[in-house]
């Protein structure tokens, strides 16, 4: 699949202020949808805020941008809806090791072998001086997720996870800083990387070698336009990568893990 064959799904996307945030998540819970003060709120909860409230739609500035949807088969952003509200939060990175056990993984991630245990439901970080990770082999991968942590797509880390003949590519979602984050390595090298919203400009040592992929996802891999569903899309990706599909179960606990000083 080629940049010309096919034509990008575009949407319309709106921006807004915090009047309107507020406004949406108040119609939210007087409808019955539990919504938090901060955390992002789902996309069908927002389209219904703005079809119930024609006025705020027309405030709100309006964008265009790629909507990414599966153009063959295999791992689609559909699979990913659950990640807006599922139990990660609007901060962590998913990370796919291949080929290296969960002891090692969360080693290479910086913890210490005898801190390596299970983790159980009430754990949580100390967010001034540690982070947990978590790590649960799944075939010949290892899934490793950072809740509040973004170790995985830091390019001596994610070299680090791949080395001796690895493969690693990991998605780093936070919604409170200036961009989320992707990157993929092969053999210790950072292969790819970019910001999963902007997708046309990558970089690494072979920043075309995911093309294909992006292709099939619906994103032309030469325009710099922005991605609308840019988390779902790299986790899509992920998973045509390494052929793992994380779901919600994959965050359970209790589950091997360690807290790692940050």
């Amino acid at each position: 699949m080629s940049d010309a064959d096919f034509t990008p799904l575009r949407v319309t996307q709106l921006a807004y202020g915090r009047d309107i945030d507020l406004a949406i998540r108040e119609w939210a819970r007087a409808n019955g949808h539990p919504v938090s003060e901060r955390g992002r709120v789902g996309h069908g909860l927002i389209e219904a805020f703005f079809a119930a409230n024609p006025d705020a739609y027309e405030r709100a500035e309006k964008t265009e941008a790629v909507h990414a949807t599966a153009r063959t088969p295999g791992a689609s952003p559909e699979d990913y809806a659950w990640q807006d509200e599922g139990p990660l939060g609007p901060i962590y990175t998913i990370t796919l090791v291949r080929g290296v056990e969960e002891h090692e993984v969360l080693r290479r991630l910086g913890a210490a072998l005898e801190h390596i245990r299970l983790i159980d439901v009430d754990e949580y970080p100390d967010s001034s001086r540690t982070q947990i990770v978590v790590a649960r082999r799944v075939g010949d991968w290892t899934i490793v997720i950072e809740e509040c942590g973004w170790r995985g797509v830091q390019r001596e880390v994610i070299g680090e996870l791949s080395r001796d003949g690895g493969e690693a590519v990991a998605v780093m979602r936070h919604d409170y800083a200036a961009r989320h984050d992707f990157a993929y390595a092969l053999d210790g090298e950072l292969v790819t990387s970019y910001d999963p919203s902007r997708p046309g400009t990558r970089w690494g040592t072979a920043p075309d070698r995911l093309n294909r992929h992006l292709r099939e996802l619906g994103i032309d891999p030469a325009s710099d336009e922005w991605i609308d569903n840019a988390i779902q899309a790299v986790l899509a990706l992920a998973s045509r990568i390494s052929g793992v599909m994380v779901t919600p179960a994959h965050a359970e606990r209790p589950v091997l893990g360690a807290a790692i000083p940050r």
